[in-house]
């Protein structure tokens, strides 16, 4: 009979998006790893496959918590535009404070491009997921009277995702938060 797991592994898959959030997918080491969680390799790849087994639920886990949030500030009852304000000055302070910037945008750059078709796969989905939730907010201000009614939902969510991403970019780049907030002001007067 095999011993008992003696770890959690939802709290091991929580350490590790820390440490794959702070390192990358290709710096973190499975000492790192090991360390981080609390457990011995072995344990790591019996309860996991592999690293890039932990890496993709570490993924996972941040994409649904980072979707869970934007979906909730989208659906606050206020005016829409202001909503897309806040939802996008809280991404884009998530990245001034915090230096590992966001996971999935570095993600991308790291293993995007067709090189990891798994973790591409998280990705898209996570941009997705946003795009999604920004056209779901577009149609709703566009129903208002907020937003112009005779342009198209999805390229307008399109946009404000790719500025999105260009802001927490720029955020991460060291860019000043009066020029992101100006970036944010420009986009939302262009609806």
């Amino acid at each position: 009979m095999g011993r008992p797991k003696q770890f959690d592994p939802d709290v091991a898959v929580e350490r590790a998006v820390d440490v794959f959030w702070r390192k990358g997918y290709g710096a973190t080491t499975p000492q790192d790893l090991v360390v981080a969680l609390g457990i011995g390799k072995g344990s790591l790849y019996h309860a996991f496959g592999s690293k890039h087994a932990l890496f993709e639920r570490a993924l996972e886990r941040y994409r649904d918590d980072q979707a869970a949030g934007l979906i909730e500030l989208l659906r606050r009852p206020v005016p829409v535009k202001e909503r897309l304000r806040t939802a996008l000055e809280f991404l884009v302070e998530a990245n001034v404070r915090d230096p590992r910037g966001c996971m999935v945008v570095n993600t991308a750059a790291e293993l995007g491009g067709g090189a990891d078709p798994e973790v591409g796969s998280v990705v898209r989905d996570q941009f997705g997921r946003t795009a999604s939730a920004f056209r779901g907010a577009v149609e709703e201000g566009q129903r208002s009277g907020e937003i112009d009614p005779g342009r198209d939902p999805g390229t307008v969510a399109a946009m404000i995702l790719s500025t999105l991403l260009g802001l927490q970019v720029l955020a991460r780049s060291g860019e000043g938060r009066e020029r992101l907030d100006q970036v944010v002001e420009g986009l939302l007067d262009s609806l």
